[in-house]
């Protein structure tokens, strides 16, 4: 049964969200908004303020579909400031699929028109769509992502009021004006003078300058600066705070990215992770600390501050920042097996991927050989080939220079060599806005990509929750060791009471691969 855009008194599940709002749950924050039409505002099942009685109240799926409703968000427990509904990743459906687009800029860089192109639909059907399943058309959709992403900006930077409007997406200072004071009845300038004073977390006051300055420090271990290679030297600095649910197992993700850290262009450790990364309009640099249990530490350096609100976006999917843990941890937790596993890393995450032509070239080079020789390979490679020092090396240029640096298997060297050229002539489309089913179709009818490498790039750049890799020989060894099926046909089959989790209980079962 499909979620409608507002639940009310009349809907089965009104009384199921009214118990977490009365009960101030603050796992349900960001699932769905609560409407108080007495009030005139919307808020997160968590806020503070008195429960309201039930006739007065209505639940949205989106904070822009509360806009629609003529409500603002609440002042009190700023219901944007919470992490993005998990429920974009857990379905598959287009409405789903638009909002992971929307959150990386799509409807900002390429108008609704670009959108409807990249789902496959008109943008008169598509906002039908949208309208019936989310409360909201894209362009208000957009709207509302880039006014929560402006008012983060103006509470928790000190960046220049015209700075943060072309951060957050906006196309003109006016509408930016215009749209923070319809959706916070506020001006931009009293939001920020509301806000508490910037404060660095203590374990970064050292070494983090004031968030939204535009001086330039060095980044981690051997990347020398955060000046974006090629450009000249004028960078935006900007550091924010992106929340997660809890429980995070952010060390997990710190120790896997440190174990696949590709020398010149990656460094990591057990706190931190810092990388250059292409944006759409530039190029950027990302250093990511742990800040305590429940959110992280990112600063970015921007070569143009517009890619500010993808950047952010992308480093949310890295990190599977919208996960919903508690859910999860309380299914997987059924099974004895992973009972276990789960209480020694709770909140485990996937690790997502900054650019898919990237993670899909490190997966199939790196197949067949050890994490450490992959490094090697890959490090070479980026030495050698990548135009700009510091990047990953585009499709174009291993499509034209691969052949003379890659070495293994001829057959290898061919598929990735392939899958190069196809990214690069535009044969081959790896798409946030794909269903998950198309995304491995197109992958696997390129000759030397198989069902586990489409499989794998679906997990992690598509954050699909439930891939289970069951031919994955590490992962079936570990599986055998704890005592489960040790077959891929046996543990596809005891798999279906993990869903639709799976890909947590892949990690998981990974994860334990080395014990």
């Amino acid at each position: 049964m499909e979620t409608p855009a507002r639940i009310t008194r009349s809907d089965p599940r009104f009384a199921e969200r009214y118990r977490a709002m009365s009960s101030r749950d603050a796992r349900f924050d960001g699932q769905f908004i609560a409407g108080v039409h007495s009030t005139g505002i919307y808020c997160r099942p968590s806020c503070p303020a008195m429960t309201p009685k039930p006739g007065n109240v209505s639940f949205y799926r989106t904070a822009a579909a509360a806009h629609e409703a003529g409500l603002r968000a609440c002042k009190r427990c700023l219901p944007d400031a919470v992490p993005e509904s998990p429920e974009w990743n857990i379905r598959d459906d287009v409405a789903c699929r638009a909002m992971r687009l929307i959150a990386d800029g799509v409807v900002n860089r390429d108008g609704v028109s670009g959108l409807a192109h990249r789902l496959g639909y008109t943008p008169r059907h598509l906002g039908r769509v949208l309208v019936n399943e989310l409360g909201a058309g894209p362009l208000a959709l957009a709207r509302a992502h880039r006014a929560q992403t402006a008012r983060t900006l103006l509470v928790s930077t000190d960046l220049p009021i015209a700075d943060v409007a072309f951060a957050a997406g906006f196309s003109s200072v006016r509408q930016f004006n215009e749209t923070v004071q319809a959706v916070y009845e506020l001006t931009p300038t009293a939001l920020r003078l509301g806000a508490p004073p910037i404060t660095p977390p203590p374990d970064t006051l050292a070494t983090t300058p004031p968030p939204g300055t535009l001086a330039i420090t060095p980044p981690l271990g051997t990347l020398a600066t955060t000046q974006p290679p090629g450009t000249d030297g004028s960078v935006a600095q900007i550091s924010l705070r992106l929340p997660t649910r809890g429980p995070f197992d952010g060390a997990g993700l710190l120790a896997f990215f440190a174990a696949h850290a590709i020398a010149g262009v990656e460094t990591a450790d057990a706190r931190s992770f810092a990388r250059f990364l292409r944006l759409p309009r530039g190029i950027g640099h990302i250093e990511i600390r742990l800040d305590g249990a429940d959110a992280v530490l990112c600063t970015a350096g921007l070569e143009n501050i517009a890619d500010l609100s993808t950047l952010v976006s992308r480093v949310r999917r890295l990190l599977d920042l919208d996960a919903d843990s508690a859910a999860i941890d309380e299914s997987l937790i059924a099974d004895p097996v992973l009972a276990q596993l789960n209480r020694e890393r709770p909140g485990l995450r996937i690790p997502g991927s900054l650019d898919a032509a990237e993670t899909l070239f490190r997966t199939m080079i790196g197949q067949q050989i050890s994490v450490a020789s992959a490094r090697t390979v890959l490090g070479r490679l980026c030495g050698e080939l990548s135009a700009t020092p510091g990047l990953f090396p585009t499709a174009v240029e291993i499509a034209e220079h691969g052949a003379e640096f890659l070495r293994g298997p001829a057959s290898r060297i061919a598929s990735i060599l392939g899958a190069a050229r196809a990214l690069a002539d535009g044969s081959l489309r790896l798409d946030l806005g794909m269903p998950s089913d198309e995304f491995t179709t197109r992958l696997t009818a390129l000759p030397g990509i198989g069902p586990w490498t489409a499989g794998y790039l679906a997990m992690r750049v598509l954050g699909n929750p439930d891939v289970l890799l069951a031919s994955d020989l590490v992962l079936l060894a570990s599986a055998a060791r704890l005592g489960l099926p040790a077959t891929a046909s046996t543990l596809t089959v005891h798999s279906l009471r993990w869903a639709p989790w799976r890909s947590y209980a892949g990690v998981h079962l990974w994860g334990a691969a080395g014990r």
